[in-house]
């Protein structure tokens, strides 16, 4: 079954900042773009980063299996091999967690690989991986 492409956009502070953040470090091609946005290809799904200095920035966070978790986020569930190779480049970038890669509910129903981390304008992303595709959705 083909899954419906999503459509993001989001605030960011400066769209040089994005462009290298979102196309250099996390790979994402370019589509087309203005003086005020930038679309990005995030894993077959569009997002679109939107110059809006006034509303970048996360606020609240929510707990979840013992972390802070920040309220507003988005990101992709990606094969555990992508997750780990994410991982390694993230931290070989120097890149701030807000939750480091791990492994959260172990050995319960929606097991995942997690990360947090924060784009420069302070949007907050979350990558996962599952074992199964089954558990994306387990209760």
């Amino acid at each position: 079954m083909d899954i419906p492409r999503f459509h993001l956009a989001f605030p960011v502070r400066d769209l040089a900042e994005a462009r290298a953040f979102y196309g250099g470090l996390l790979g994402c091609p370019e589509g087309r773009s203005s003086e005020h946005w930038i679309d990005f290809d995030f894993r077959g799904h569009q997002i679109v980063a939107h110059l809006a200095p006034d509303e970048v920035g996360h606020k609240s966070t929510s707990a979840v299996d013992g972390e802070q978790v920040p309220v507003r986020h988005f990101g992709v569930i990606l094969s555990l091999p992508e997750w780990e190779t994410l991982a390694e480049r993230l931290k070989a970038a120097g890149v701030k967690f807000v939750i480091e890669p791990q492994i959260r509910f172990k050995g319960l129903p929606g097991e995942q690989a997690t990360m947090f981390f924060l784009d420069p304008s302070g949007n907050a992303l979350e990558f996962k991986a599952f074992a199964r595709d089954e558990m994306v959705f387990e209760k």
